[in-house]
């Protein structure tokens, strides 16, 4: 009994310790399910989508210079074809998707 408990421990101290390994970014469901359709879950638009509306990588260096609120202003207002999402994702909500996007970037 004593041993079950001892190992029931090391994996639950185990787990704790490894869940924000684990742990996905912030904003990565919600480019998921928002944005890559597009946008492509490596953010290099080359979906379909993404091809036929030519819609630029986020690598490219025009989005790597694009500030945050330029970001946030094309998420909440919509830009060409993209529509937008002002009142469909709340304010954090846009914000970690932009610090998403910035990690795709690298």
């Amino acid at each position: 009994m004593i041993q079950g408990f001892r190992t029931a421990s090391m994996i639950l101290l185990a787990a704790c310790i490894a869940g924000p390994a684990f742990a996905q970014a912030p904003g990565a469901d919600v480019y998921k399910a928002k944005c890559a359709m597009c946008h492509g879950a490596d953010g290099l638009a080359a979906t379909p989508m993404g091809k036929s509306m030519k819609i630029l990588s986020f690598k490219d260096p025009a989005m790597i210079k694009a500030s945050d609120a330029q970001f946030i202003a094309s998420t909440k207002n919509g830009k060409n074809k993209m529509p937008a999402y002002a009142g469909k994702l709340t304010d954090a909500q846009i914000k970690d998707v932009v610090s998403f996007i910035r990690t795709l970037q690298k």
